[in-house]
């Protein structure tokens, strides 16, 4: 397991062994030790998974203080553009966003760290992103950003995306508590 340094303090692509054979491929996508060694202490409080079409975009969410969480992202199956937002108004990338592919053979996480609002669009059918979080699920903490009011362009000019996501405050417009 490697930790793959981002331009975004705290944020991490984590690089997996990826072990093959005529079977097919393994892939140990968390080991609390292997976590700690890398100096990413994570306790994972929540799991879960999404099943997403192509070109559906879920995002941009995030969970304020004091339910604000670290997220390991995971594809399972297919492929998505993972993204995520700065909203840490005291981190010099404050508003700034990362972007990268993720594929199931790939072997990859992100490490995402409080403070980011996290979207992706999926680029298969039957794409599944696991989930793995450090605090549980709060609805009265539960948020998120319109996708499309920030600096970057998804690459798809209509995805489909939920009513809830769609009425999302503008960045520009929005006070973050981080």
């Amino acid at each position: 397991m490697q930790k793959i340094e981002t331009p975004f303090e705290g944020l991490y692509i984590i690089q997996h062994k990826v072990f093959s054979d005529p079977r097919g491929t393994f892939i140990k996508t968390y080991n609390q030790t292997l976590f700690n060694e890398l100096g990413l202490p994570v306790e994972i409080k929540e799991r879960y998974f999404s099943v997403s079409h192509k070109n559906v975009l879920r995002g941009m969410h995030f969970q304020t203080p004091p339910h604000d969480h670290i997220k390991l992202v995971t594809v399972m199956q297919g492929a998505i553009l993972d993204v995520v937002l700065d909203i840490r108004t005291q981190a010099n990338t404050f508003g700034q966003c990362f972007s990268t592919v993720l594929k199931a053979d790939d072997g990859k996480t992100l490490f995402i760290p409080k403070g980011f609002a996290h979207g992706f669009l999926s680029l298969e059918h039957n794409t599944i992103v696991e989930y793995n979080q450090t605090t549980e699920y709060a609805p009265n903490n539960d948020a998120g950003l319109h996708y499309a009011s920030f600096d970057f362009y998804w690459g798809i000019d209509k995805p489909i995306v939920s009513d809830r996501d769609l009425t999302f405050s503008m960045f520009a417009n929005y006070t973050s508590p981080f």
